[in-house]
């Protein structure tokens, strides 16, 4: 615990919030890639997103769920507030990096080059410094400031959507925001203008009055009906507890290729066993059926998703993913799922059928951007066949 890394982490979140919803197709920022992320390169120790929270009302709800603590930075205070979010942000991590000298690394999620200044300073005290933004609108001065730079839109558990997806969310969010006004520094707000708002009000007060005034017609009484008794519970004779090991299988595998990634030297049983933690704080191997971790990569180890050698110490091996695949490989494995399917099946959820069959499966370790372009590409090579359905609004993949 002494040797890993303490890491803060910034969210510039109007950069990253718009970045995402103007330059991947209007998809909505999700935190949980950037967290695992930063889970397999040490340990997180506060998380702070600065915006007026106003303008991202549905966002909050999933920040709150990562643990991130919003800093309220509000605009609409009549007078100009441009800067306002990016300076609170920056005096709070000067302020951090002067206070608390365990901190190791500065997290500062922007593609803003406003803070290139602040990304300086912090390696000047001896800080390692990471970058995350979105990688349109990211400024080409940002990455080349940091120590390391991570672009979201490449992060495991991103799926940019195709062109054509793009065009139908765009259009869909623009019905839905009705307008958007600008704000400095190229940036953009969805929220109506105060004029707007008072100008709507005389109307939504009239249609209140006239709910008021215009009787309600009582509803009919419905028919009694009569409960039906709930089934009883099945009650397994079997005392061992059902492992399901699906699930964590692609959790571990996609950890474990994290850890693999950002380290250079091997990756243990209790390295790996922290960063599920950090990832999960309720992960226990006991939930699965086992008693120990150790025994629970055994398990894995004996149906080829993990390779297992002596460690530094007894009882903590050495944990690898098996040999990747080449692309080839991966074509022959998605024309196998998609023949045990029937022969054809939606896009959405082909990639979960994959993961059951090979949990360290990922479009991303093949140099894949996403896993629509993975299966164009196992298209072009003659493994599958790929259709727009209009009727369930999605591509059917099938054999060809």
């Amino acid at each position: 615990m002494e040797r890993e890394e303490r890491l803060a982490v910034f969210l510039d979140y109007e950069n990253l919030a718009l970045g995402a919803r103007e330059h991947l197709g209007g998809m909505q920022f999700d935190f949980g890639p950037i967290a695992d992320a930063l889970a397999v390169r040490g340990r997180v120790v506060t998380r702070r997103a600065y915006a007026d929270w106003s303008y991202f009302d549905e966002d909050r709800r999933m920040l709150t769920r990562h643990q991130v603590e919003l800093i309220e930075m509000p605009q609409r205070m009549g007078a100009s507030r441009k800067n306002a979010a990016d300076i609170k942000m920056v005096v709070d991590a000067i302020e951090m990096a002067f206070e608390r000298d365990y901190i190791t690394t500065f997290v500062m999620c922007t593609g803003d080059s406003d803070f290139s200044p602040l990304v300086t300073k912090l390696r000047e005290l001896d800080k390692n410094v990471i970058g995350v933004g979105v990688e349109k609108s990211t400024s080409r001065l940002l990455p080349g400031a940091c120590d390391e730079f991570l672009f979201y839109d490449r992060l495991e558990g991103v799926d940019v959507p195709d062109e054509t997806e793009q065009t139908s969310r765009k259009k869909s969010s623009g019905k839905r925001s009705g307008g958007s006004t600008t704000r400095g520094g190229g940036r953009r707000s969805t929220a109506s203008s105060p004029a707007t708002e008072t100008a709507e009000a005389p109307a939504s007060a009239a249609k209140s009055r006239r709910k008021k005034t215009e009787p309600t017609p009582e509803p009919a009484p419905a028919p009694a009906v009569e409960p039906e008794p709930a089934p009883a519970p099945e009650v397994d004779e079997d005392d061992t507890p059902a492992v399901e090991p699906a699930t964590m299988e692609v959790k571990v595998a996609q950890t474990l290729a994290g850890l693999q990634a950002s380290s250079s030297g091997s990756v243990t049983a209790s390295q790996l066993k922290r960063t599920l933690v950090r990832k999960e704080p309720t992960f226990s191997e006991s939930d699965y059926g086992f008693r120990t971790f150790t025994e629970f990569l055994r398990y894995l180890a004996d149906r080829d998703f993990v390779v297992l050698s002596d460690g530094p110490s007894s009882g903590d091996p050495v944990v690898e993913l098996p040999a990747q695949p080449d692309s080839a490989h991966a074509f022959d494995l998605l024309r196998v799922v998609v023949g045990e399917t029937g022969g054809s099946t939606p896009l959405s959820g082909l990639k979960n059928l994959l993961r059951k069959q090979r949990p360290d499966f990922s479009e991303k370790a093949l140099g894949y951007r996403g896993f629509l372009q993975f299966c164009k590409g196992a298209e072009a090579a003659g493994a599958v066949r790929l259709a727009w359905d209009d009727e369930t609004e999605d591509y059917l993949v099938s054999l060809p």
